[in-house]
């Protein structure tokens, strides 16, 4: 009996490591959106056209994002504080979806259905933010190891 306990909590481990590891490996796939293209929100360009899409105070809530998106997207990648990157991210998403995307307004039906895959796209990363906010970062991760 001893040796099927032992072959059980093996396969235990066996299986926590692959979890983790696949978690490790979906909030790297989550982050790097954020941290890629963070950058480009200090360039004029894309402040820009934030102002022509009638964000207010453009170039300061633009660059404001960037360094929210950065401090979300590195909080969940290294899965540091990841709940509160999370919900930077939630903070992030809401206004940029809303304010940018706004497929409902665009006449030109290829840019309007561009305009809702990104809408949709910003949706379904908004999901993933509000479930990271809520489980957390996972076993392979500095909260984990700031919990032990």
């Amino acid at each position: 009996m001893a040796t099927n306990s032992i072959a059980i909590s093996k396969d235990v481990e066996a299986i926590s490591f692959w979890q983790g590891a696949v978690v490790v490996l979906g909030r790297f796939f989550f982050a790097i959106i954020f941290l890629f293209a963070a950058p480009n929100h200090f360039t004029k360009q894309t402040i820009a056209f934030s102002a022509s899409q009638g964000v207010p105070l453009a170039s300061i809530a633009v660059p404001l994002s960037g360094v929210v998106a950065i401090a979300g997207g590195l909080s969940i990648l290294l899965g540091y504080r990841a709940k509160l990157g999370a919900w930077l991210i939630v903070l992030f998403l809401i206004p940029v979806t809303l304010m940018l995307h706004k497929f409902w307004t665009v006449t030109d039906p290829m840019m309007a259905q561009i305009q809702m895959i990104l809408f949709m796209k910003n949706v379904s990363m908004l999901g993933g933010a509000l479930l990271i906010s809520q489980f957390g970062a996972g076993p392979f991760s500095l909260d984990a190891r700031r919990s032990r």
